[in-house]
């Protein structure tokens, strides 16, 4: 991990120049015009009579009296039309972040210019930090193979800024965000169930985050039985068989607000019974996406510890695998909340780890104080379709009412992690509606969530129902704010599930509306 260095504005001249402690300077920014140091503006000048890539795209020049001899000038683009957003800068850090570790920067200093004087670029050094480490992680398995030092070699990242910045929360914030991208991105047997679960113990060692993990299967199929129906067939081997692992942190005082997760952890997505056919099996050890991202957010609350909230997290780690004891499409399986599920095929399994996962969270939120909560998911191939690489929020009544999923783009979009608020409809319980006496509602349909209107949506109300919290809606004496959030767009970043980097979303996103602003 390169952690943060503050350097003052004030202090530009010297940072920049050879005789520094860094070793590169990039420069994240539109264009030079507004650049105060001479030193920048003449050097890039130079190099563009020779070099025309010179301000159209990331480009590595060399100086005798730059810090280190190097500067990599990258450039935002435009920053004032309607669809710019904050991430230009991290876009334009992250390319800019491999240029200047390939050339043998150890410590480059991070600046940025040319900011738009408007509150949705007043984090774009941070958003710019976090997109360059964000770029320099490299797998976990790779790390353990050949040595972090060797392929994470950049060991810290000056960050020039005119005002103070506080740097304990941007270190707690990339802490996250690699625990999410470890988690997230780790083959299916270096982070099978039993190992996510090691993962997560060492991750909270000795913070402030508790850890306790159910491994008895007796015990899991008889309080998750919706969530041991997936690991039916995995069982039989030790190393793959389910956890349930819980997380949760007491912040000190008054508690004035309780967050509850649910997380879904499909360390393998097999599709089960209802095998995943043509080359669709690739890339499904990161459906544990979710999973993964409450894990990262509470790293990051284990290290800003904010005083009055609490937070309470199930992950369940499950690989839904193909064998003669996988549960099938028709069976009718009770859930922890005592509804009978119909099974409508079985590669749409997450939402049934979450279902009981949701409905002990219930439980605990019954008697705490101001209870939100969600669920995080890898969960459909129609969030992917519908909104492309950005979250998927859908709410219920009373989430709605207090405005949840707003609120939470709103600071995504303040610190590059966004979001896409979808409503919840009639339709969506109309369509898990029994269809017989003998069930209480079905699980989905049998066609691919792509091709099925509302197919990111109507999961959510299944969801609602399945865990018992439809009786903590707007028209309820107890109503609970409940928001699903469909990951499947936005967990890597580029949109290829076997090869594209993690993104960590929507941890930072989350972080901005709970645990401050920083």
């Amino acid at each position: 991990m390169a952690f943060p260095l503050p350097i003052n504005e004030s202090n530009l001249e010297q940072s920049i120049q050879s005789a520094s402690q860094w070793d590169a300077v990039i420069l994240i920014a539109p264009d030079t015009s507004s650049l105060d140091s001479l030193l920048l503006k003449q050097t890039i000048a130079a190099h563009q009579r020779l070099d025309a890539r010179i301000g159209k795209e990331p480009v590595l020049m060399v100086s005798s009296e730059i810090a280190g001899g190097r500067l990599v000038f990258a450039p935002t683009g435009p920053l004032g039309r309607d669809y710019d957003d904050v991430r230009r800068f991290s876009d334009a850090a992250k390319k800019a972040i491999v240029i200047a570790r390939d050339a043998g920067a150890r410590k480059p200093l991070l600046m940025v210019a040319g900011v738009p004087d408007r509150q949705d670029y007043a984090h774009s050094l941070e958003v710019a930090y976090l997109g360059a480490c964000q770029a320099l992680w490299q797998p976990l398995e790779a790390r353990e193979a050949l040595g972090e030092k060797e392929i994470e070699p950049v060991e810290a990242i000056g960050l020039l800024a005119r005002d103070k910045l506080d740097m304990g929360r941007l270190v707690a914030l990339e802490a996250g965000k690699r625990v999410a991208r470890d988690l997230c991105g780790t083959e299916p047997e270096r982070m099978a169930p039993p190992r996510f679960a090691e993962y997560c113990e060492k991750a909270f060692t000795g913070s402030a985050v508790s850890v306790s993990v159910l491994s008895d299967d007796t015990k899991i199929r008889q309080d998750y039985p919706l969530l041991h129906a997936v690991a039916r067939a995995s069982t039989h081997v030790e190393r793959h068989q389910p956890r349930v692992i819980r997380l949760e942190y007491q912040g000190e005082g008054e508690i004035q607000q309780t967050l509850l997760f649910a997380g879904k952890g499909l360390t393998y997505d097999t599709g089960g019974a209802d095998l995943k056919v043509d080359g669709h099996m690739a890339g499904m050890s990161r459906d544990k996406g979710g999973a993964a991202a409450v894990a990262g957010f509470m790293q990051t609350l284990a290290q800003i510890k904010p005083k009055g909230i609490r937070v309470i997290a199930e992950i369940g780690a499950v690989r839904n695998s193909i064998g003669s004891d996988a549960f099938v499409a028709d069976e009718i399986i009770t859930s922890h909340a005592g509804k009978r599920v119909r099974i409508g095929n079985t590669d749409a399994e997450g939402r049934l780890v979450l279902a009981d996962l949701l409905s002990h969270l219930r439980e605990d939120a019954k008697a705490a104080v101001n209870p939100s909560l969600f669920s995080i998911a890898t969960l459909t191939g129609h969030a992917a379709r519908a909104v492309g690489g950005y979250t998927a929020y859908v709410e219920n009544g009373p989430a709605r009412a207090a405005k949840c999923s707003q609120k939470l783009t709103e600071m995504g979009d303040l610190w590059g992690d966004p979001g896409e608020v979808s409503r919840s409809r009639r339709e969506d319980y109309h369509f898990i509606r029994p269809r017989s006496k003998a069930d209480d509602l079905l699980s989905c349909n049998n066609a691919p969530s792509s091709a099925t209107p509302r197919g990111h949506q109507f999961p959510m109300a299944f969801l609602a129902v399945a865990s018992g919290l439809d009786a903590h809606g707007i028209d309820s004496t107890l109503p609970m704010p409940y928001v699903h959030i469909d990951i499947a767009g936005s967990g890597v970043d580029g949109g290829d599930w076997q090869h594209d980097m993690p993104s960590g979303a929507p941890v930072v996103a989350l972080a901005a509306r709970y645990l401050g602003q920083g």
